[in-house]
């Protein structure tokens, strides 16, 4: 495993070249009035793709200022919900509705939603515990996992009732808030096992990747094999506090950092950019111990109080995830990532919540951008020949769960990830793990499991 170099083995999770993203819907007086000419009369909502009602969103709540109250994306009816507190103003429904949205009339704004989340760090910072507005119910969904007992229990509680039932809510979670370290595209590193993120451009110019920050801090040196020899240096690196990311750059500057994750089976999704989470949006996570997971966004700007200290900033889902799965990639089936994975509770039996770095704040951070243009190249380089890990490399299904554990059949297949049986049936698992390369499921034997169970427990930062 003495490869300098990228190309000869799939990478499993990397990010292209910034591309713009897909059109989306303009914020004009009248972009939607009624065909009969009524200025005051308002259209019906626009069937829209979720990253073109991420952008309505973000243009609406300019547009609509202090009245505006989040949103969230409707995957049933393909329709952005924004939430308004109309005040004084009864023309924000009208100008929300002009715009395309369906208007959802709400008690608490946003500011009010950000002084109940100051309340909560202030009396309730507890760890096992999370906290994140959910624009569906106007409201701060409070998280307690089964480590938080006796007075802390009763301190949460108590927070929570002074915040009021109709501010914030509180549930249990059957698992423990953990970091996920030990998966994506495997890599090694003082003794923990990380997953590769999304290939990156650092601000020089050189090659290197995102993963997540309790992976950067855990070690300065990363390798693509177990006990190998290290292939990147971590450059910058955030854990606890403002985020969960790292950037670590190849020690090799003629790397080259392919745009795609690869999803099995000599597969992969091109990466085209990235783009910021909406709630209720469809995403697809990868990761080398459960390998390809479907869920949906259900929180932003949440708040972790891992055992290491707090996280802020996450995206909340319900994804299923475990131990291995650290650093992963969080990305949509149209190609944009979306986060990398950092931690949550549960498993992909049972289920759980899954936090993710923001990849755009991640990115903005260390300065870094999305591939380049050449990166998403043909040939050997985006998969063909044996990079593609084709035969055994890319394996047969027990390895990463296969079959019905990574999403097989229908679950996660067809066009959702790039078409046809790109990440159905046992693509997502790869048998004896022959490959050489750092990839998801196709990296060499304990990267992704030997069938002895020794990755199938959390290994900790240290």
């Amino acid at each position: 495993m003495s490869h300098k170099r990228i190309p000869k083995r799939r990478a499993a999770i990397a990010a292209g070249g910034v591309v713009a993203l897909g059109a989306a819907a303009i914020l004009l007086p009248h972009a939607n009035a009624s065909q009969d000419g009524d200025p005051d009369r308002a259209a019906a909502p626009r069937t829209l793709k979720a990253a073109d009602a991420s952008d309505l969103a973000s243009r609406l709540a300019g547009a609509l200022g202090d009245a505006f109250a989040g949103s969230y994306y409707d995957a049933g009816s393909r329709q952005l919900v924004v939430n308004v507190v109309p005040g004084d103003d009864n023309n924000v429904v009208v100008r929300a509705e002009k715009a395309g949205a369906a208007v959802h009339e709400v008690d608490n704004s946003l500011a009010e939603l950000a002084a109940g989340a100051r309340t909560l760090k202030a009396e309730a910072t507890i760890a096992g515990t999370a906290w994140a507005v959910d624009p569906r119910t106007n409201k701060i969904l409070v998280t307690a996992d089964a480590t938080v007992t006796g007075d802390r229990w009763g301190r949460l509680e108590s927070t929570v009732r002074e915040l009021g039932s109709g501010m914030a809510t509180l549930k249990r979670s059957s698992g423990t808030f953990t970091t996920f370290v030990s998966g994506g595209d495997a890599i090694f590193g003082g003794g923990a096992r990380c997953s590769l993120g999304f290939n990156v451009t650092a601000g020089d110019g050189t090659p290197a990747f995102l993963t997540a920050g309790h992976c950067g801090v855990a070690a300065d040196q990363w390798s693509d094999a177990q006990n190998g020899a290290p292939i990147a240096t971590v450059d910058q690196a955030v854990f606890p506090g403002d985020g969960d990311f790292a950037l670590v750059k190849y020690d090799d500057p003629a790397t080259a950092a392919p745009s795609e994750v690869n999803v099995g089976g000599g597969r992969s999704v091109p990466i085209s950019g990235a783009a910021e989470a909406t709630v209720g949006q469809q995403v697809l996570r990868m990761g080398s111990t459960t390998g390809l997971n479907d869920g949906q966004v259900l929180g932003l700007d949440a708040t972790v109080n891992y055992p290491e200290g707090t996280v802020t900033g996450l995206i909340q889902t319900d994804v299923c995830a475990e131990p291995g799965d650290s650093g992963g990639s969080l990305f949509t089936q149209d190609g944009q990532a979306i986060g990398l994975t950092s931690g949550g509770s549960g498993d992909c039996t049972t289920g759980g919540e899954t936090f993710f770095q923001p990849v755009t704040t991640a990115l903005e951070a260390v300065g870094a951008t999305l591939g380049t243009d050449d990166q998403a190249g043909g040939g050997e380089q985006a998969g063909g020949g044996e990079q593609a890990g084709g035969g055994e490399q890319a394996g047969g299904g027990e390895q990463a769960g296969g079959g019905e554990q990574a999403g097989g059949g229908d679950a996660v297949g067809g066009e959702q990830a790039g078409g046809g049986d790109a990440v159905g049936g046992e693509e997502t698992g790869t048998g004896t793990g022959t490959g050489t390369g750092t990839s998801t499921g196709t990296s060499a034997g304990d990267a992704t499991g030997d069938g002895s169970g020794a990755h199938s427990g959390l290994t900790r930062t240290h």
